[in-house]
């Protein structure tokens, strides 16, 4: 996969906003987790994610924030490889970083520069760095 560059979702905008402005606490996440999907997931938390055969999410970190030219932006630390396809899991267009192994809340969300269809005994893996978070 190539670089994947994410926004935030509904969810994570009200949480950012009330916890920043309105007082309401926010309790972060000690893990998030790289999701597939096979739709993009919208700021909603509406897209398909990849279920079955073997599928499961993975854990990220991230890098200290770095600022520049009023922006602030992060990227993945390590490499992200998911098991290996017990059947063909489609073509993955989307992926999200979500504040749970299942269920849970989509932070954010993006497109993949490159779609590529996960088959039979295929594993997909994300490079450090190639996952990235920029807000202006």
């Amino acid at each position: 996969m190539v670089d994947v560059l994410l926004s935030k979702s509904n969810y994570w905008k009200t949480a950012c906003i009330n916890a920043a402005l309105r007082g309401i606490a926010f309790t972060s996440p000690s893990q998030v987790y790289i999701a597939l999907y096979t739709s993009d997931p919208t700021d909603a938390d509406t897209g398909q994610e990849v279920t079955g055969a073997g599928y499961a999410r993975r854990a990220v970190t991230f890098s200290a924030p770095m600022l520049q030219d009023r922006r602030a932006a992060v990227s993945s630390t390590a490499d992200v490889s998911f098991p290996i396809a017990g059947a063909e899991w489609g073509l993955i267009t989307h992926i999200g970083i979500r504040d749970a192994v299942t269920g849970g809340n989509l932070i954010y969300h993006g497109a993949v520069t490159t779609p590529r269809t996960v088959q039979t005994n295929d594993t997909l893996r994300f490079l450090a760095g190639q996952i990235k978070i920029d807000e202006g």
